[in-house]
């Protein structure tokens, strides 16, 4: 099928749920790293995709790629057949690849491919490890079932990674002493990295409300009078709304337009990104390490500012020192300085597992 993909190439497949230009933070974190693999190492990249339903290519910037028409195990089986002996990158996040949550098929299909190829290496980024909720949801009775899954996972897995200090303790305990240290990677900017951030005051006095639909619907629905004290202490001119159009955003806030400039190239955002003194979201403060938008924020230097905030120290990020939180900071918003400091802060915590970085650390799995 694609007979270059060979032991003794410098090659990898990745598993993903989607790709770009599907709008999913795991497929653009996939290609990300792909990219970087390349650039850095010289390391070639072949993607599988699992969503039957989902937007097809065959190629991705120069990056081989088959669909799986079913989600089955023996078709998945069947395409790694193909390519003995080449380590795989699965990007595991149990709902990307079945609807709750519980992707049996995929885990006996790796099952299978280990025991047929040991001297290649299984590599997981647990992107989340399994779900619960109330009773009334389904996440709660398939709890159970999402764990088992999980837990065949890490200890079928040589090395695993993940994107938050809580998910990695959780994954050494699953492992019953197979991973002793996990890598808890709190996940790159996806809309790229600048090489120099321009300070606050040199920047346009303009606030960036980017994401999702929904992340940004949050935001307007139950941040309004936090986004207008925002607008008014940091005499905020306008406020950009980046991403696919939403029916419900208004027109301005506080007197200060709100601009909806729609979806948007890389090179796009990265010029925004890079004028903007602000970015602003409503996320849950103990997932922001999580989160690829407040990721962006930190990358280009920009003030982030939430409208939630964390009681603790979480992922690396502390409240006060690595975000502005309006109602409970100490920080006098004129006082740029200390304003400073924290867009300071936060670019200095995401370089500390930048893109780059975390290209590294998959690389060195994959070597020993």
């Amino acid at each position: 099928m694609y007979p270059y993909l060979s032991k003794s190439s410098m090659h990898i497949i990745q598993i993903v749920p989607r790709l770009p230009p599907a709008i999913d933070g795991v497929g653009d974190y996939a290609y990300c790293l792909a990219r970087q693999m390349r650039q850095d190492f010289g390391i070639q990249t072949y993607f599988i995709g699992c969503d039957p339903n989902g937007i097809r290519a065959a190629d991705l910037d120069g990056f081989p790629v088959s669909w799986l028409d079913r989600h089955s195990a023996f078709d998945l089986f069947s395409l790694l057949k193909h390519h003995p002996g080449v380590n795989i990158l699965l990007h595991y996040v149990g709902y990307g690849y079945a609807k709750r949550g519980c992707p049996t098929w995929l885990v006996n299909a790796l099952d299978q491919w280990h025991s047929s190829n040991s001297n290649a290496r299984l590599v997981t980024m647990f992107h989340e490890v399994y779900a619960s909720g109330p009773p009334w949801s389904s996440s709660f009775w398939l709890s159970s079932l999402q764990k088992q899954l999980a837990t065949r996972l890490a200890r079928l897995s040589d090395h695993c990674v993940t994107s938050k200090d809580l998910y990695a303790k959780i994954l050494q305990q699953m492992s019953q002493g197979k991973h002793t240290q996990i890598s808890a990677l709190p996940v790159f900017s996806t809309i790229g990295e600048p090489e120099q951030v321009l300070q606050l005051q040199d920047r346009d006095r303009q606030l960036v409300i980017f994401g999702r639909p929904g992340n940004r619907l949050q935001v307007y629905q139950s941040s309004l009078k936090k986004l207008t004290h925002i607008c008014e202490n940091l005499n905020i001119q306008k406020v950009l709304d980046i991403g696919a159009p939403i029916g419900q955003t208004p027109s301005s806030v506080s007197g200060v337009p709100i601009i909806k400039m729609g979806s948007k190239t890389a090179a796009q955002l990265s010029n925004l990104f890079s004028t903007s003194i602000a970015g602003f979201l409503d996320y849950n403060s103990d997932y922001l390490g999580k989160s690829t938008i407040f990721a962006a924020y930190c990358a280009y230097g920009m003030l982030p500012i939430s409208a939630q905030c964390s009681t603790q120290t979480i992922d690396g990020i502390v409240p006060g020192k690595h975000y502005w939180f309006l109602d409970q900071s100490q920080t006098d918003p004129k006082n740029w300085a200390e304003l400073q400091a924290i867009a300071d802060n936060a670019h200095f915590w995401y370089q500390t597992h930048s893109l780059s970085i975390q290209t590294k650390v998959f690389v060195a799995r994959f070597a020993g």
